[in-house]
């Protein structure tokens, strides 16, 4: 039998007072023996076990991952898609200026009204004018390649490929001039065909904001395809941004008034945006529902001043 042998403090003690219990003995007893032992932090009720040092605890429930990342989905400010009805019926002019044509609804689809400046075709400082008919012709409709209704001119002589803009057209074909034989006339009709110049003026406020709201569809568009594209797509994006500003300057360099206007630029704008989403896969905004009038609020009339005497 092992014989403990208790610290001369504790021997005193007992010599010392006879009135010390046997339950208090047992008490500093056990004390004595855990003292030799190694604390342990205070853990209380509902709290997370201790762990030791170096050892890893496992994460809580809600912060383990559930899955890879979801993709997220591209978006773009909500901008205003042409339509047919916008040029349909109006006169529109190249550069809003020269020529004219119109958009006109036949029976099965749309018919164009065309006439052209140009040139000789043997002396091109002598101008000449080409028209192809006091009738429409009709045009065949290509879809939306570039986000926006784009229809072809059956004319041999010059066959025309347009898109639809806002209160305008935009002619991307063909690349080169067409030269018409039977007139011997040389003429462009690349660029864009819109209203008179002289008649924009009083609309400068409304095609600056309208240009504003391009400006910024086009900078998301441009974030949301860098976004998902790889390291190869990212840079010939980034190429195509820096491009933009110099192919619209280009096209809209000879739209009479433009420096005060943007009329042209603003167009170029909004259809750089539809082309944009319609690379991104995104649906077409719905369109906007004009705003009714507010009705006149009726003020009471003043009194009438009295008479003085």
């Amino acid at each position: 039998m092992q014989k403990i042998t208790f610290p001369v403090a504790w021997r005193t003690m007992l010599t010392n007072s006879r009135r010390i219990t046997c339950k208090t003995f047992a008490m500093l007893a056990f004390a004595g023996l855990a003292g030799v032992a190694q604390a342990q932090p205070l853990q209380l009720p509902g709290a997370q076990p201790f762990n030791p040092a170096g050892s890893q605890q496992a994460a809580p429930p809600s912060a383990t991952p559930s899955g890879p990342p979801k993709p997220r989905t591209p978006s773009m400010p909500p901008i205003k898609l042409p339509t047919e009805d916008s040029i349909a019926g109006r006169p529109l002019r190249h550069n809003g200026a020269l020529g004219q044509a119109s958009l006109e609804k036949l029976g099965t689809g749309y018919g164009l009204k065309f006439s052209a400046d140009g040139y000789q075709s043997d002396n091109l400082t002598e101008p000449c004018v080409v028209n192809f008919g006091d009738a429409p012709i009709p045009v065949t409709p290509h879809g939306k390649p570039a986000g926006v209704p784009r229809y072809q001119l059956e004319a041999p002589a010059c066959p025309i490929v347009f898109d639809v803009l806002d209160g305008a057209f935009l002619v991307v074909e063909p690349t080169e001039p067409c030269v018409i034989t039977a007139a011997a006339c040389r003429i462009d009709p690349r660029g864009l065909w819109g209203p008179d110049a002289r008649t924009l003026s009083s609309r400068t406020k409304e095609i600056e904001a309208d240009r504003g709201k391009a400006e910024r569809a086009v900078l998301e568009g441009y974030k949301a395809l860098t976004a998902k594209s790889d390291a190869v797509d990212q840079r010939s994006i980034a190429r195509e941004q820096a491009g933009f500003s110099s192919e619209r300057e280009r096209i809209c360099r000879d739209f009479q008034r433009e420096g005060q206007i943007g009329f042209c630029a603003a167009r170029l704008t909004e259809a750089k945006a539809a082309s944009i989403r319609a690379r991104l896969g995104l649906p077409e905004p719905k369109p906007e529902r004009p705003r009714p009038p507010r009705p006149a609020v009726a003020r009471p009339a003043a009194p009438a001043p009295v008479p003085t005497q």
